[in-house]
């Protein structure tokens, strides 16, 4: 039980594989990426030579990946390998749907899978600040319970599989549409002729204050934008939202206007930098209604 298998060794599955090592754990893992693999070799992990190959010697898998498709090109690729008892704890940032058909397809084969949704940055995990949102049974959510302790300061079980996926999806909306409006007062500041730094000091004494001040203004004025949480994948999660508010008939009006500024900054070539960057969008203008 302390050996962990972790497929999917980028930023978030990155500061796991450290924190789970600096605590007495073998790590064995696998990424598509060799300098992904070097990277858990030298915190001290043992590279796999195929997702296979960490089911294998595993019988607790983290998944890491980017989306959903990928989950499951994954999972058909270690579909027969995996031993009854064993279980999977994804913490893609996925579609709440695909974790519910995730977990219906392992069940007969006797292993559990917990959707696992991180909220907070990879840095968040590796000083465990972040929480974890998850959705699976009781049974299987108590058999995770002491890695999460190990890189997160809550894990919060909030109902049957898909379930984590789904209240990530609201704490993204939440958490993106605050570095957003946090970029534009920021900006606005500096149209007005307020230093902007002077502006962030007093939005952070003031009713207006949120977290997304402390970890992300700093960032967004110095254009420090060396990748936590990348801005393409926020907008992957935003058209998730999207999608899933189609589908409960929820209206997200603000998430739409969102996405049109999300995809404005990727266009504009920041999608591969860290989320703070989204304030590039304003500064570069945005399209015309």
């Amino acid at each position: 039980m302390d050996r962990v298998g972790i497929i999917g060794i980028g930023l978030v599955g990155t500061a796991v594989a450290e924190r789970l090592l600096a605590s007495g754990y073998t790590v064995t893992g696998y990424d598509v990426r060799a300098e992904q693999m070097d990277a858990l070799q030298l915190l001290g992990g043992e590279p796999a030579c195929c997702a296979a190959a960490v089911v294998s010697d595993c019988e607790r898998i983290i998944l890491s990946l980017p989306t959903s498709a990928i989950v499951s090109a994954v999972l058909d690729e270690i579909k027969p390998k995996l031993k009854p008892g064993s279980i999977l704890i994804d913490t893609t940032t996925g579609d709440p749907e695909d974790a519910v058909a995730f977990a219906s397809m392992l069940s007969p084969l006797g292993v559990d899978y917990v959707d696992s949704t991180v909220g907070g940055s990879s840095r968040q995990v590796k000083t465990r600040e972040a929480i974890f949102l998850c959705g699976g049974s009781d049974a299987a959510f108590a058999r995770c319970h002491d890695l999460f302790e190990q890189f997160c300061k809550h894990a919060f079980h909030v109902g049957p599989a898909g379930s984590g996926a789904r209240i990530k999806l609201v704490m993204n909306l939440v958490l993106g549409l605050n570095r957003a409006v946090l970029a534009e007062g920021l900006e606005f500041a500096r149209a007005s002729g307020i230093d902007p730094y002077v502006a962030l000091e007093i939005l952070r004494a003031g009713p207006a204050y949120s977290r997304a001040m402390d970890t992300k203004g700093p960032r967004m004025l110095n254009e420090e934008f060396e990748p936590e949480a990348r801005l393409s994948q926020h907008l992957k999660d935003v058209r998730l939202i999207l999608a899933s508010g189609e589908r409960q008939g929820a209206r997200l009006p603000l998430s739409h206007v969102h996405l049109q500024l999300l995809e404005a900054a990727e266009n504009a070539g920041f999608g591969a930098l860290d989320n703070s960057a989204v304030i590039k969008a304003f500064q570069n203008g945005l399209p015309k209604e």
